[in-house]
């Protein structure tokens, strides 16, 4: 029936000021308030009848936080359907004046991302963090929802682990041990730091991934997943990476690679759709503001079926296409492919969301299943354009010996890995998994361009404020 159907109705609003001036030589006060449920505003019109009028006239200004108590009419103005009516009989009460009008930092003018950020605590009354932060949520709801709806046991992995599920060694390393170095100095066995006293007992580090542990549910109750945040340690500064962000991250009893790109696929496209249902609001505001034709852009995504292509394919495409490309980085069979190789895959030559599989065994971890040619793993990754991957994943290794035979190769010791090892000796099964970045999927649906300006409160290299 549309807004307009509410005219008549007796409401309370509580919200924050986005904006307020005076009419009628001071007796009537035009006041905008926000709740932060959704990107619109209401418009109150309070007489100077209204209880309260005095102490809120002069104090209402942006930032402020208030509560009209009314009636909903319809709008004489073109700007929106309705506003509430506040007069005699009614009540407007100041909640939270702000101090100094001036000092305020979210005055109505343009203010950039990079001073946003510089105001985190602030920056969610920004139209554009709100619009972020209800999208982000949203995208949270339907993940646990796709994952309920088929059978998907949530299980809470450990945010502090021993393992290195990546191989890398860009982890944030957790000790109690330079509590007391000032005081004594650090215990030291042999010129190395003597692990034995620490908290643990061992080295400990904060999680690159929940999915060895998740791997043993996986292997004991089927289909599982997680979904948390994860840390690298990485000083990368652009701005596709952050230190800490949230994962999510499915396993899938008894299945191939080919399942685990239909789960992958079917996941992506469920979000997406979630968000046009839900957040349809926000998405035009990103459109309107942010990426011209976002909305458009999602819709052919839920169209078409993803294309899929093996890493060799991929690899010869792109050397073909290398002269008129002119990619900063020659492309060969071997290599780790960039942003601007993977862009370039599903942004130019297929036009849609491509799913690469089948990498070189020597790029990817060590539990990625290998292929019968010996030199393949079964790793796949999504891509999707204006963002590259999204989503990366494999069949894992189920095989005890040559699991065994890949963390040799890695140099990674099996006994820090026994338990993952004892999944493999007592009734192991086929499984894939693949893990997702939420910040990478907020910035799929919105089409922000900057990862630090899709999480509440961004953590990377120098900077840990808030």
């Amino acid at each position: 029936e549309g807004p307009k159907a509410l005219a008549g109705r007796r409401v309370t609003i509580c919200g924050w000021v986005k904006t307020t001036r005076e009419a009628n030589k001071g007796q009537l006060l035009f006041v905008e308030v926000n709740d932060g449920s959704c990107c619109s505003s209401l418009q109150a019109v309070v007489d100077a009848s209204a209880s309260g009028f005095a102490s809120v006239k002069g104090n209402c200004t942006t930032g402020s936080s208030i509560r009209c108590t009314g009636s909903l009419v319809e709008s004489p103005g073109g700007k929106q359907a309705v506003e509430l009516l506040v007069k005699e009989g009614d009540e407007v009460e100041l909640f939270g004046a702000v101090e100094n009008a001036k000092e305020y930092p979210l005055s109505k003018k343009f203010h950039s991302h990079e001073f946003l950020r510089s105001i985190a605590h602030l920056r969610p009354r920004s139209n554009f963090i709100g619009c972020v932060a209800r999208v982000r949520a949203a995208l949270c709801q339907a993940t646990h929802e796709f994952f309920r709806s088929r059978g998907f046991l949530y299980v809470h992995t450990p945010l502090i682990t021993a393992a290195d599920c990546e191989g890398a060694g860009e982890m944030f390393q957790v000790t109690t041990l330079l509590m007391d170095a000032e005081k004594s100095g650090l215990p030291m066995d042999k010129g190395k730091i003597d692990y034995t006293k620490d908290f643990f007992g061992k080295p400990a580090f904060m999680t690159v991934s929940g999915q060895l542990a998740v791997e043993p549910f996986c292997c004991s109750l089927s289909n599982a997943y997680t979904f948390g945040p994860t840390f690298r340690a990485e000083n990368s500064h652009t701005s596709r990476h952050l230190a800490e962000f949230w994962m999510i991250e499915p396993e899938l009893a008894f299945c191939d690679i080919f399942d685990n790109m239909d789960c992958a696929e079917d996941y992506l496209k469920y979000c997406v759709q979630y968000a046009m249902d839900h957040n349809l609001e926000d998405l035009q505001f990103f459109d309107a503001q942010v990426e011209k034709g976002l909305v458009k852009r999602l819709e052919q995504l839920l169209e078409e079926p993803f294309a899929r292509v093996t890493y060799t394919e991929g690899v010869e495409i792109l050397i073909k296409e290398s002269p008129k490309a002119n990619f900063q980085v020659p492309v060969e069979w071997g290599m780790d492919l960039g942003s601007e190789h993977e862009r370039y895959l599903c942004e130019k030559v297929f036009m849609k969301p491509t799913i690469l599989y089948d990498y070189p065994k020597e790029i990817k971890a060590f539990y990625m299943r290998l292929n019968d040619d010996e030199k393949t793993v079964g790793a796949m990754d999504v891509l999707v354009p204006a963002i590259g991957e999204v989503i990366g994943g494999s069949a894992r290794e189920e095989r005890l010996d040559v699991l065994d035979r890949r963390m040799k190769e890695m140099e990674l010791d099996p006994k820090d890995y026994w338990w993952y090892r004892d999944l493999r000796r007592f009734g192991s099964v086929p499984h894939c998994g693949f893990g997702l970045g939420l910040e990478r999927l907020v910035m799929l649906t919105t089409g922000v361009d900057n990862i630090r300006d899709v999480i509440p409160y961004p953590r990377y290299p120098g900077h840990a404020d808030f």
